[in-house]
């Protein structure tokens, strides 16, 4: 059964909301991939979607959107996601995740992309 916490971040306000998900509500985003947009009234945020920005699994591995598929691979980075480098030119090979969520994925990052009706502060206070 697959278990997420969803980071969502609110461009308008620059708060970002965390859910913790289980079940048919995580299923939803089961096989979803880096870029794709979500409707997430199954979070309580009703007329809201979101975008999917990235994530990372049990181990803290960081997605990679240049990454096919949601298995592990190990990849020469010169820079970016997974990877700073401290001096030009430096490379490192560092095992990172594909930019799909599958059933490994723990953390899901997204930002809200379409609002509904009320924000997301009202509709928190409500639950």
């Amino acid at each position: 059964m697959a278990e997420f916490q969803v980071d969502v971040a609110d461009p308008e306000d620059g708060m970002t909301h965390q859910f913790e998900i289980e079940g048919q509500s995580a299923n939803r985003f089961i096989g979803r991939e880096i870029g794709d947009e979500v409707a997430v009234d199954s979070l309580g945020l009703d007329g809201y979607s979101v975008e999917v920005t990235g994530g990372s699994d049990n181990a803290g591995r960081p997605m990679r959107p240049d990454v096919a598929g949601s298995s592990l691979k190990s990849v020469l980075l010169t820079g970016g996601v997974g990877f700073k480098p401290t001096n030009d030119g430096e490379r490192k090979r560092v095992t990172v995740r594909g930019r799909e969520i599958g059933s490994e994925t723990r953390q899901i990052n997204a930002k809200v992309v379409g609002r509904g009706s009320q924000s997301i502060s009202e509709l928190l206070e409500q639950d």
